[in-house]
């Protein structure tokens, strides 16, 4: 009786630390998603621009690229349950100051600060998976991990619309907040206590300052491509330069040093390097996407803000259902990378359906094209992640998963802010080019506008006040137009790249 009674607690608590870590995943996840899809919101909000949010983008990635690369030396030195517990309390503490930000600048600065408490739990959560468990149970400890990590993505766009459909821009941050201060209890009371240890690898400033200039800089020139690559390509050149040396700087001293932060001397395998291109390209698809949709389907095609969320979360629960049955059937084709090209290929579809949707498109032609791409995750980047590693070994694995963490929050931050400035500036493009055409001596317009006249004359209005709302009327129409006509093109490129990532895939042989 004792016996099963020893058993039955192990594997309660077992069960806890798999869905704590799930937890912890999904709250970065649920965070940054949220955040993604009330992007245009907060930017009309705090009266920020596009190149602003880029910035503001560019200092959640800085804060958690720099938390990844202490990463190690700081769960060495702390143990997991105190530095989990205090990068959990500052990412709460900067997710209720992001909330009560009330200028760009301070926007920016908090979301530095969220970045530095939320750099730690995607890394160390899967770390943990394979400190924390035997290899028998690791296959259900992953499952947990998966299941937060897509829960939180179907989870995140609709209570993220809920949240503003009910609130401000600031609700949205709210939305994670729940999830945190539980994951922080449960660090603080779940996770194994572990003496804190030295080690061999001291605090050194340097390389990390080295590593967070080469990012802003690198994030600023991003988000500065579009405006300057005419006007000023020589600036832009010079920063990519500067951004790049910086980078490669950082990374000769690692190579060279002899207890690096990053161990990149033992992460040469082909098979790694091939995984990390193509995470790279998964995450800057889907986060570019992430942008785009709800733009797309709230503001050019007047669905509500509510369904729109909900729909990107429809999208989401594919994703969730698709993993579920992905991890009862994956061994039954040991030839992954057919999955990675028809996921890419999804993306395609989605892409390019979306850009040939017309001005009065229903929720049912916006739903089905949500279907391929609750697809396009599942049957990309899971084959993609089972596959990366498979050379580095259980002693290579945590410094490996860091370095891929790094790439995906380059590849998030830039993506979503780039995505931010692309759609900005063709929108500009297209409304003037149609507002050059828009003119009083144009017979279409004038009668579109006398009758729009009578109409609101109709109502109760006096003729002056009549012919200032049709014009309202009219610069509503071609606004929306416009970004129409500029969400098509976006796509377009977007199922450009999807083709080019597809034919990646196919072409390189170190993921089978």
């Amino acid at each position: 009786m004792q016996r099963r009674l020893h058993a039955w607690v192990r594997l309660s608590k077992q069960r806890l630390l798999m869905a704590l870590l799930a937890l912890m995943t999904g709250v970065e996840f649920l965070e940054n998603l949220m955040f993604v899809f009330g992007a245009t919101h907060i930017m009309g909000g705090i009266g920020a621009s596009p190149r602003e949010f880029a910035l503001a983008q560019a200092a959640y990635a800085m804060g958690s690229m720099i938390m990844i690369v202490k990463q190690q030396w700081l769960a060495a030195h702390y143990g997991y349950r105190r530095y989990l517990t205090v990068a959990l309390a500052i990412f709460l503490a900067g997710t209720l100051a992001c909330a009560n930000a009330e200028s760009i600048g301070m926007l920016i600065a908090f979301r530095f600060v969220q970045g530095i408490g939320g750099g730690a739990l995607f890394t160390s959560s899967r770390i943990l998976v394979n400190l924390l468990f035997k290899p028998a149970d690791r296959p259900r400890a992953v499952k947990h991990f998966m299941i937060g990590i897509f829960g939180a993505s179907a989870l995140a766009p609709g209570l993220a619309a809920e949240l503003m459909e009910h609130g401000t821009w600031q609700t949205i941050f709210y939305g994670a907040v729940p999830f945190a201060v539980i994951a922080l209890i449960g660090a603080a009371t779940l996770l194994p206590q572990a003496e804190p240890r030295d080690d061999e690898r001291t605090w050194e400033i340097a390389p990390l300052l080295l590593f967070a200039s080469a990012v802003v800089v690198l994030q600023f020139m991003l988000s500065e491509l579009r405006y300057d690559i005419f006007a000023h390509p020589i600036h832009l050149i010079a920063l990519g330069t500067l951004g790049l040396s910086m980078l490669g700087g950082f990374v000769y001293h690692q190579w060279h040093h002899p207890a690096p932060l990053l161990h990149v001397r033992t992460l040469h395998d082909p098979t790694y390097l091939t995984g990390l291109v193509l995470y790279f390209m998964y995450y800057t698809l889907t986060n570019f996407a992430g942008y785009v949709f709800p733009v797309f389907a709230e503001q050019a095609l007047g669905v509500p803000l509510r369904v729109a969320g909900w729909l990107n979360s429809f999208a989401g629960a594919i994703s969730l259902c698709a993993i579920l049955v992905y991890l009862k059937v994956a061994k039954r084709f040991p030839r992954k990378r057919p999955l990675m090209i028809c996921g890419a290929m999804t993306m395609v579809f989605t892409a390019l359906w979306y850009s040939h949707l017309p001005p009065n498109a229903t929720v049912g032609m916006l739903a089905f094209g949500l279907i391929p791409k609750g697809l396009f995750g599942v049957l990309l980047v899971i084959p993609i992640a089972g596959l990366t590693f498979r050379g580095l070994g259980d002693d290579g694995f945590p410094h490996g998963y860091q370095s891929k963490n790094l790439i995906r929050q380059l590849a998030t931050s830039s993506s979503s802010a780039l995505a931010a400035v692309l759609l900005n500036n063709r929108q500009f493009a297209v409304h003037s080019h149609l507002a050059s055409h828009v003119q009083p001596d144009n017979p279409a317009i004038s009668q579109w506008m006398s009758q729009m006249q009578h109409a609101l004359m109709a109502q109760g209005m006096d003729a002056a006040t009549a012919w200032q709302g049709a014009l309202a009327e009219l610069s509503a129409t071609l606004n929306r137009q416009a970004l129409l006509i500029a969400c098509g093109d976006i796509y377009r490129l977007l199922a450009a790249f999807a083709l080019l990532t597809a034919i990646v895939v196919w072409a390189q042989r170190r993921l089978p």
